[in-house]
C-alpha cells in the first residue's frame, strides 16, 4: 500500500475553522501526518466540495484563499475511477454517500492507497480505507 493520505472536505474544514468541534483532533492528525512525512493529497472533487462547504462555513473570502493557495496536491479522477464510484453507490443503495465520497473510494481502492484524514464517518462505513481523524 502507497503511504500517500487523501485528505477530505471535513478534515480541511475542521483544521481552518477554530470553532469547528473537531478542530483540536484535525490540529494533532495534520502534525502527525507532517511529523511522519507522509504525502497528502485532495482529489479534484474534493476540490470542489471543499470550496463550496468553506464558502458555506467560513464565507467566500476564506474559500477563495483556500482554492488559490491551498497547498496540498490535486489528483484528478480517471473516467475508471468515476465509473467505479457510480458502480459503488449503485451496488450500496442503503448508504447515503456522495458520489464525492464514492469518488475518494474509487480512486483510493485503484491507487492502493490505504489512508483518508476525515471525519466523515462514510469513509469507516466503506470499510477499507484506514480513517484518520474519527475516534475510536
Amino acid at each position: 500500500m502507497i503511504r500517500s493520505v487523501l485528505w477530505d472536505s471535513s478534515a480541511i474544514l475542521a483544521l481552518l475553522d477554530a470553532d469547528d468541534a473537531d478542530h483540536a483532533r484535525a490540529v494533532a492528525v495534520a502534525r502527525d501526518i507532517a511529523s511522519e512525512r507522509r504525502p497528502s493529497f485532495i482529489t479534484n472533487y474534493v476540490e470542489a466540495e471543499t470550496h463550496a462547504l468553506l464558502v458555506r462555513k467560513l464565507g467566500r473570502l476564506i474559500a477563495r484563499q483556500w482554492l488559490l493557495t491551498g497547498g496540498l496536491p490535486i489528483l484528478r479522477a480517471l473516467p475508471a475511477e468515476e465509473q467505479r464510484a457510480r458502480e459503488i453507490l449503485a451496488q450500496h443503495t442503503d448508504k447515503d454517500w456522495t458520489l464525492c465520497d464514492a469518488v475518494s473510494f474509487a480512486l483510493l481502492d485503484a491507487r492502493r492507497i490505504a489512508r483518508a484524514f476525515t471525519f466523515d464517518h462514510h469513509f469507516r462505513q466503506y470499510g477499507r480505507i484506514q480513517v484518520l481523524g474519527l475516534g475510536g
